[in-house]
């Protein structure tokens, strides 16, 4: 097995392209160049400090260095979710609830996982345990973050429909079901696209990589498969989470809708 060994003209050249973008921004006014130019690089430092990270935690196989890593990719995981939402709880479940779904849903499929489908020794060896929580992590942060958002956002809009059901004597879990079965199916969506999409209209990121660095290409493909499976179980997982939690929330023991507990934009 061999692959092409980059070097950092490769890379600048590559990153010559945002010069298009920066100019299409620039002559139509757009106002994203300093943006973009700041966000590659956050990417490019980011990414260096995450390769130098990897290898010292590659050479040194310890499970609590890797827990740590596990997380402060998680705690990171929770604020960049909060931070996507335009309504949020007040005080600890602000950040927590999030937080506490990823953690679930991102911890129990990754431990599944390793447990199983890969036979590493030890089980908890970083080089598959970060990537592996990393990929998982990353979807369900996406799927929280907008389950949430959009839950929030439909509990206030709708509030006067949800008090007049339970106004009728409804439940409070009975009064949002409506906005409960859209959040959870808009935010599955995107996910089984993904899945119908792959192999066809697009080849996963995983599945390219492997092939560029040289491994068969039907090896290739089952990696991507069982990645995309656990993806797929972890994001549901962590929505389904996030969101029956955020439903307690929502509410007190005399079935109330108390928005008061929210911050709500102005």
């Amino acid at each position: 097995m061999s692959y092409d060994s980059l070097n950092y003209w490769d890379i600048a050249l590559a990153a010559s392209l945002l010069c298009i973008n920066a100019g299409l921004s620039i002559y139509y006014k757009l106002g994203t160049a300093k943006r973009l130019v700041i966000a590659a690089i956050r990417m490019v430092v980011q990414l260096t400090l995450v390769g130098l990270v990897l290898k010292a935690l590659f050479k040194a196989m310890s499970p609590w260095l890797t827990l740590l890593a596990a997380v402060v990719m998680i705690g990171f995981a929770g604020r960049e979710a909060m931070a996507r939402q335009d309504r949020t709880f007040i005080g600890f479940w602000g950040y927590g609830l999030g937080t506490i779904s990823m953690l679930m849903a991102a911890g129990i499929v990754t431990v599944f996982a390793l447990s199983t489908q890969f036979h590493a020794d030890p089980w908890y060896d970083p080089r598959y345990a970060i990537p592996i929580l990393g990929m998982i992590l990353g979807n369900a942060m996406t799927g929280v973050s907008l389950a949430l958002d959009r839950l929030l956002s439909d509990a206030d809009s709708g509030r006067a429909k949800i008090e007049a059901r339970l106004a009728l004597g409804h439940t409070f879990r009975d009064a949002m079901q409506g906005p409960l079965r859209s959040t959870m199916r808009a935010e599955l969506i995107p996910t089984v696209n993904g899945m119908a999409a792959a192999g066809v209209v697009s080849l996963p990121g995983m599945m390219t990589g492997q092939i560029l660095a040289g491994v068969n290409p039907v090896a290739a493909v089952k990696y991507q498969l069982l990645i995309m499976f656990l993806i797929a179980g972890g994001t549901a997982l962590g929505v389904f989470c996030s969101v029956m939690i955020a439903l307690k929330c929502l509410t007190d023991s005399r079935q109330r809708i108390r928005l008061d507990r929210l911050y709500l934009p102005h």
